[in-house]
């Protein structure tokens, strides 16, 4: 089932929540790639996924009434199963068997709710993306969401380029500008699911984030990032400072700390976004302050990055024929924004040829 613009890559897992989103009897409305759905947990704790508009009268589910694993519309009545099916309508004997509303795959693992909005044969729970940390107990992070007025892959560029982090992030995550002008890539691969870069900044001041969380705030540090993006839009940064000189570069991590930085997005429609992260780390986990000073000190880089991103989708809405130029540091965007145009391509390609009649061949339309 794919987007008829092409816009969306409709067959593969999206994150539509996380599962603390869901508790006391919450139900969830979010529109995804542009279409209303409704979340809630039934009695049974099975997470369900529903189109949110009754099929009677176009009524908005989410002002429903969870009925053990099913969902009773509140405004006539009628009562929809897990699967969609209309089972129960007042007053009326005989449920017609066309009744009903469209249920989408759901698998929660992890803390986080998923969800396919392609078509239903191919949602293959394999196919989710495993993030260890987030299960670990040698990690420790907070969870948050966030949401954006702009398309998806404006945050996707955004995460994709490490330059930008010493000019937006100046006093926040990037340190001081000195990270655009001596760091490069070592290394950057192109994958078929989209891209993977490490990038090293030696001898530097820990950036402001890191130096609120660490006790010796003065100290040199060597910094390790590593950036993996996936299709449709997961952004994985692993992120290890450890003493200057100390030896990281040669794999000594003695008085190294680490940071693991998971990033979800998921188009809301093609202007906005819901944008799901936590980030994660592995040192004094004793300590519930430090997941709360990482939290903040990320929201507030993220806000900054906001503000640039919401203004670009302003301007590109003011003028939809502006083409972008790149530069040497887009190199990762560049690979991922193809990859992502290849992948719709096919889909949209293989949704025309499965909807396309057999012709019978002409042996058969002779005796036919």
């Amino acid at each position: 089932m794919a987007h008829k613009d092409g816009i969306f890559l409709m067959n593969c897992w999206y994150v539509a929540a996380w599962s603390h989103d869901l508790i006391d009897g919450r139900k969830l409305a979010r529109t995804l790639l542009e279409v209303p759905v409704v979340l809630y947990r039934g009695d049974s704790g099975r997470v369900v996924a529903l189109d949110n508009r009754c099929c009677h009268r176009a009524a908005p589910l989410d002002l429903g009434r969870i009925e053990g694993d099913c969902l009773r519309c509140m405004y006539h009545g009628m009562k929809f199963d897990p699967s969609g099916k209309c089972i129960e309508i007042p007053g009326q004997e005989r449920v017609p068997p066309k009744l009903g509303v469209r249920s989408y795959p759901v698998v929660e693992r992890d803390g986080i709710v998923w969800i396919w909005m392609g078509d239903e044969d191919h949602a293959d729970p394999a196919k989710i993306v495993d993030f260890p940390a987030m299960r670990d107990p040698a990690w420790r992070g907070i969870p948050d969401y966030m949401h954006y007025d702009a398309n998806w892959m404006l945050i996707v560029d955004n995460l994709s380029d490490f330059a930008h982090l010493a000019f937006v992030h100046t006093n926040t995550l990037g340190g001081s500008e000195e990270y655009a002008y001596k760091t490069k890539p070592v290394a950057i691969e192109r994958l078929e699911d989209g891209f993977r870069v490490e990038r090293w900044h030696l001898d530097s001041d820990p950036p402001p984030y890191h130096r609120k969380v660490i006790p010796n705030k003065t100290d040199k540090v060597d910094r390790k990032n590593i950036g993996h993006m996936q299709i449709p839009g997961m952004f994985f940064l692993y992120t290890t400072f450890a003493p200057a000189g100390s030896g990281l570069k040669d794999g000594n991590k003695e008085g190294a700390r680490s940071y693991c930085n998971c990033q979800f997005m998921t188009p809301e429609t093609r202007r906005s976004t819901h944008f799901f992260w936590n980030y994660l780390h592995d040192f004094d986990l004793d300590d519930p302050n430090i997941a709360r000073s990482l939290r903040n000190s990320i929201e507030e880089g993220f806000m900054e990055d906001k503000a640039f991103i919401e203004g670009q989708q302003k301007l590109l809405d003011a003028d939809p024929d502006f083409k972008m130029l790149a530069i040497g540091a887009d190199a990762a965007l560049s690979h991922f924004r193809w990859v992502f145009d290849e992948r719709v391509k096919a889909e949209q390609q293989a949704a025309k040829s499965a909807a396309q009649p057999v012709a019978m061949p002409v042996s058969q339309r002779a005796t036919a």
